[in-house]
């Protein structure tokens, strides 16, 4: 078989396909592109609900026998699976295109999430876990390099912010379906827990078919060489315009000129990393990793929180989730506007700066001993309406400050790297603070998460890009250009 040639060997493509995107309405086709792909938020939402509204099932379950530590572990093993996911799928998104990843991802989430269903153990629970977060991990870079390259530039900040956030409908959903399953009165607890993630297997199904519909990225087909797909694609597209009557504007941006290639050297990819873009690099880790610990920390382990300080029983968890998440939901979708038109630095520097400070007086309000488990879940609501647009926002600002040839493998990495250091232990670590019963400890813990948002805060205010506005080849210019 004849070897691909190396990048500098392939030919030129000048192209006006990035302009003609740009120049789109908003209309049912974004719609779908957002409904389709951004489902995946929906989906880790529910995952991670799952996990912790199922925490007293899983003590309880004949098979499992789970103590405070081990449901802290498994929420480690799925991030952990996630971290490696996203590295990996990263890497392929990349190189063999945005479609053909996010179908592979989904498939292994939904495999994934109906065999935690049918767990036997706890070393077969954790396995299934992890390979459930490797599938949501693929799906962070799979799914959001699409959506970027995909949606107009002066759309692209609440579009993002807000299918981010859908992350808390599966949350809400997620719930819901706890109430349901978990209610000893409807189903034995051994059976309600496996049949919840049975239920995110069956969402997964229809994600699956869901996506039958969608185009692979035009700019990915056009730095790959293949122009005459990538200008079928788009025609297609414009088709569907003109046939709802849209007049489409001509297309204001210039023409660009690439060298297509078959896939990006390492070399290329350090050299962004730490060379041309460490400013941003170093951004996008603060932020990533401020906000994995932040949330991985508390929300993994909310239920054990609200049974070992309020006594609330398994079953009535979901009803405290369910509000969480509807203010979890509503940060995103009352503030994302501003990311476009407030601008990026300014609005990454508020989110992250009121949600660490409202953590600290939500804190020593717990430490204190004033709050019951409704005044608490009011506090979390009121934290996190500002902490889930700053989470959100920086997952947009990783995926959209980077070239289009490493831009999969950006998100990845940064997901990986964020996660790893944020995030990962952080369950594990909060379980262990919640099993000591000693309210000192757990505030040592909500303070740490609340100064490393400040932290956050100070470097988005300083250094982070202002990318509001600007379609994705200015505001980092493609590896290949040859402008």
């Amino acid at each position: 078989m004849r070897s691909a040639a190396p990048p500098e060997t392939r030919h030129i493509v000048e192209t006006d396909i990035p302009a003609r995107l740009e120049r789109l309405p908003w209309s049912g086709f974004h719609r779908l592109v957002a409904a389709a792909l951004g489902v995946t938020w929906i989906l880790d939402g529910l995952e991670v609900t799952l996990a912790g509204s199922v925490a007293g099932a899983l003590r309880t379950s004949p098979a499992l026998a789970m103590n405070d530590s081990d449901v802290g572990l498994a929420g480690s093993a799925y991030l952990a699976g996630a971290v490696l996911g996203a590295i990996l799928f990263g890497w392929l998104t990349d190189g063999l295109g945005r479609k053909k990843l996010f179908f592979i991802t989904i498939a292994v989430y939904l495999v994934a999430t109906a065999l935690t269903g049918l767990a036997w153990s706890k070393a077969s629970f954790f396995v299934f876990r992890f390979l459930t977060g490797a599938g949501i991990g693929g799906e962070y870079s799979a799914i959001n390099s699409t959506i970027q390259e995909l949606v107009p530039a002066r759309y692209r900040g609440f579009t993002d912010l807000v299918i981010n956030g859908g992350f808390w409908l599966g949350a809400a959903l997620g719930a819901l379906v706890a109430i349901v399953l978990l209610n000893p009165a409807l189903l034995p607890p051994d059976l309600g827990w496996r049949l919840a993630f049975l239920a995110g297997a069956g969402i997964g199904l229809v994600v699956f078919l869901m996506r039958m519909w969608l185009p692979e990225s035009p700019r990915w087909l056009v730095l790959h060489g293949r122009e005459t797909e990538a200008e079928n694609v788009v025609a297609r597209i414009e088709r569907r315009f003109r046939d709802l009557g849209f007049a489409l504007p001509h297309a204001s941006e210039p023409r660009i000129r690439l060298r297509a290639r078959d896939r990006t050297p390492i070399r290329d990819v350090l050299n962004v990393m730490f060379r041309r873009y460490r400013r941003r690099a170093a951004v996008g880790l603060t932020l990533m990793a401020a906000q994995a610990f932040f949330y991985n920390a508390i929300f993994f382990t909310y239920a054990l929180a609200l049974a070992k300080f309020y006594h609330v029983r398994p079953e009535r968890v979901g009803w405290h989730v369910l509000m969480f998440a509807i203010g979890n939901f509503l940060g995103p979708v009352v503030l994302g506007r501003l990311f476009d038109v407030w601008g990026r630095r300014m609005m990454l520097a508020l989110t992250y700066g009121l949600t660490g400070a409202l953590m600290i007086a939500c804190a020593l309000l717990f430490l204190d001993d004033r709050l019951n488990a409704f005044t608490q879940t009011l506090g979390w609501m009121t934290v996190f309406f500002f902490g889930s647009a700053a989470a959100s926002a920086a997952y947009l600002t990783v995926s959209e400050t980077f070239p289009i040839e490493i831009r999969a493998l950006a998100i990845g990495l940064f997901y990986a790297f964020a996660t790893a250091i944020g995030g990962v232990a952080a369950p594990f670590l909060f379980g262990r603070l919640i099993g000591s019963g000693a309210r000192e400890n757990l505030f040592a813990g909500y303070l740490f998460a609340a100064v490393l948002m400040l932290a956050a805060a100070v470097v988005a205010g300083a250094f982070a890009v202002a990318a509001e506005r600007k379609p994705l080849e200015q505001v980092a210019t493609p590896l290949s250009s040859e402008d």
